[in-house]
Parts: structure tokens; C-alpha cells; sequence
């Protein structure tokens, strides 16, 4: 195995550890606060789908699916406080827009060569992630967090614990 076959890997099993853990949210549990002040399901989502989408796009213009109209606007640090149940998309669209994101994410990452992990970040992005490799392993552990933060709404709201 090569790394470009690992973080292949390690992307498809993220994205099937997100979507195991909200596959029995509806509608209303994706708008639950574990706290006050605390974001809920529907805006962390986005904001994965967001800065994902971003940092392929940095990475590999035109790679990234184009996000709805209005959608980047909806996810700001200003808007997560909201809990309108119209404000947000509902949880299939946001999921359904998650999965093409990682999509185009996967996508890109089996048309690189190893040499291609050294490629330089956008500068926006190089202290926390200088390489495409570092993307790559990071993406996975940003899901992987707000994961974690999705299983304390799932014990608030009394389902099954998983993982």
C-alpha cells in the first residue's frame, strides 16, 4: 500500500463513520445544542462541507463541487448561534452535499503521485496544513472532531452510543 491508497482509505472510512453517526438524526436532532453556546449538528456540517470544499478548491481549482448559491453566507461564525429550523439545509441535502465534496476529494486524491504530497498548501492554509499530504491527513481528523462532538448530541438525545 502506498500513502495516496491510505488516505483514500482513511477519507471513505471518515465519511462512513460521519454518516453512521447521523444516519438516525431527523430534521429537528440536527439542530440540537449539546450546550448553550455550542454549535449544533446542522452548521457543523456545513461548516465541513465549506471549508473542505475550500481547501480542494485551493489545492485544485474547478476540483471542488460548486456549493449552492447562498450556501457559504448561511456558515459563518456569525450564523451559528441561529437555530431556525428554515435557516439551514436540511439533513439529506447536507449530507448529500458532504458526500460529493468528499467525492471530489477522493477523486483528487487518487490522481495524485506520491510525489504530489509535497505540493505546497495555499498560503492561507500552510500553518496549519504546508502540503497536500498534510491536507489530506488532516481533513480526516477534522471530520473525525466534530464526529465526536455529533456522539455527545447523540447521548443528549438518548441514542444508541456508537463507536
Amino acid at each position: 500500500m502506498n500513502p495516496i491508497q491510505l488516505f483514500v482509505d482513511q477519507l471513505n472510512q471518515n465519511h462512513e463513520m460521519l454518516m453512521g453517526t447521523l444516519g438516525d438524526f431527523s430534521d429537528a436532532d440536527v439542530l440540537v445544542r449539546p450546550c448553550p453556546g455550542a454549535n449544533n449538528v446542522a452548521w457543523q456540517l456545513g461548516h465541513l462541507i465549506k471549508s473542505e470544499a475550500g481547501a480542494l478548491a485551493g489545492f485544485a481549482p474547478g476540483a471542488a463541487p460548486t456549493l449552492p448559491a447562498g450556501f457559504a453566507d448561511k456558515i459563518t461564525k456569525e450564523t451559528a448561534g441561529k437555530d431556525d429550523p428554515n435557516f439551514f439545509p436540511k439533513k439529506a441535502e447536507l449530507l448529500d452535499l458532504f458526500g460529493k465534496v468528499r467525492s471530489a476529494t477522493i477523486a483528487w486524491a487518487k490522481g495524485l503521485k506520491e510525489a504530489d504530497l509535497a505540493q505546497s498548501a495555499p498560503e492561507r492554509m500552510r500553518g496549519w496544513a504546508p502540503t497536500a499530504g498534510h491536507w489530506l491527513g488532516a481533513v480526516t481528523g477534522h471530520v473525525a472532531m466534530h464526529v465526536g462532538q455529533f456522539q455527545v448530541i447523540r447521548r443528549k438525545l438518548g441514542k444508541p452510543v456508537l463507536f
